[in-house]
């Protein structure tokens, strides 16, 4: 069984509606698949409902966090989506991606590049705004020839030029709270160089002490050696380990299902969550 858990659809910056991530999913194969949009739960519904037989949604998100001043992602799964704490959160980040999405646009339009709030906002459609939409803009544009072109240093790329900070959870925090949730937290490809930033092997130690479940090894942006690094220091720490495609649909190439979740880690998953179940059709 393929078993894919870690992508994005439409809801936050994938570029398909979740029943569209669904239906691909089960045409690549993938039995089970986790929909992991950047904090928020707003797919879940959608995608449950576009359930073919035989095929299993796990509910999920891409947490938001921040350590020593770099972007750090942790995957939440199967936690209860109306426990308040965690709730909250989710809210404060959305909000503040809103604010931060219009703050790079008054920057962009600063640096003479033709970009409007309403061209944004028409490709964010109903989702959360955040910089892939941005970055599809400034393609649109002209500006840039690739979404990649977008994310350096001369336009939004992390301290680029037209780049604004946002809010972001302490992965220490974000950790307890998905447990507190009934929640299972893995850290998302933390060996992601493209991202200029990797974990260090002793926060990712801190986190298994707070409660981290696993850690993220098989993604498309680690290389053979960091997975190798990364599956034994989960062995040192007792972490499972996960495999997925961190599909967003045409930004990505339509990768769903090129790396999978071992059986034996999404049991162990599975075992550890009390908020939710998965939802089986």
């Amino acid at each position: 069984m393929i078993i894919d858990l870690h992508t994005h659809s439409a809801v936050s910056d994938g570029t398909q509606p979740p029943a569209d991530v669904v239906r691909r999913a089960h045409d690549a194969g993938v039995g089970v698949l986790a929909l992991t949009d950047h904090d928020t739960v707003a797919g879940h519904a959608e995608a449950a409902r576009a359930l073919p037989p035989g095929m299993t949604l796990v509910r999920g998100m891409e947490l938001s966090c921040r350590l020593g001043g770099h972007s750090v992602h942790l995957l939440a799964y199967l936690f209860d989506a109306g426990e308040p704490r965690l709730a909250a959160e989710r809210e404060r980040i959305r909000d503040d991606r809103a604010h931060r999405a219009r703050g790079m646009v008054r920057r962009l339009g600063e640096l003479g590049a033709p970009v409007t709030w309403e061209r944004v906002a028409r490709i964010t459609g109903d989702s959360v705004p955040g910089r892939p939409h941005i970055a599809r803009a400034l393609v649109e544009a002209g500006v840039v020839a690739t979404v990649e072109d977008a994310f350096t240093p001369e336009w939004i790329g992390a301290g680029g030029r037209a780049y604004v900070d946002r809010y972001a959870l302490d992965p220490v925090r974000a950790v307890r709270l998905v447990r507190a949730a009934g929640g299972v937290p893995v850290l998302a490809h933390p060996r992601a160089g493209r991202r200029g930033y990797g974990v260090p092997d002793e926060a990712i130690a801190g986190l298994a002490g707070a409660g981290l479940a696993g850690v993220e090894t098989d993604h498309p942006d680690h290389a053979p050696a960091d997975r190798a690094a990364l599956r034994a220091l989960a062995s040192d720490l007792n972490l499972f380990v996960t495999g997925a495609s961190d599909d967003h649909g045409e930004l990505t190439g339509h990768r769903l299902g090129c790396e999978t979740t071992a059986p034996e880690a999404y049991e162990a998953l599975c075992a550890q969550a009390t908020g939710a179940a998965p939802d089986v059709r």
